[in-house]
């Protein structure tokens, strides 16, 4: 069990375009991360890259969960 029962977390998965470069995250506020990696408001690899299209999400209650799943996707091998 969380300590802030109403908040959740979202794991999620960005690319550049079909078989593009891809970008594993966590936010607590998906719809405000997408946008600002659509618009390139944060300086850095999704810019750099043109980072842009979300192509997976999933939801966790807790932030731990959220980042050790997001630790487990990023050493996935892509294929």
């Amino acid at each position: 069990m969380c300590d802030a029962a109403l908040m959740a977390y979202y794991v999620y998965i960005m690319a550049s375009g079909r078989n593009g470069t891809l970008y594993i995250g966590v936010t607590n506020d998906l719809v405000r991360r997408v946008h600002e990696h659509k618009e390139g408001l944060v300086e850095g690899f999704t810019k750099r890259y043109e980072v842009k299209f979300l192509v997976y999400a999933e939801t966790h209650d807790c932030i731990g969960p959220a980042r050790q799943r997001e630790r487990n996707l990023k050493h996935w091998v892509r294929d």
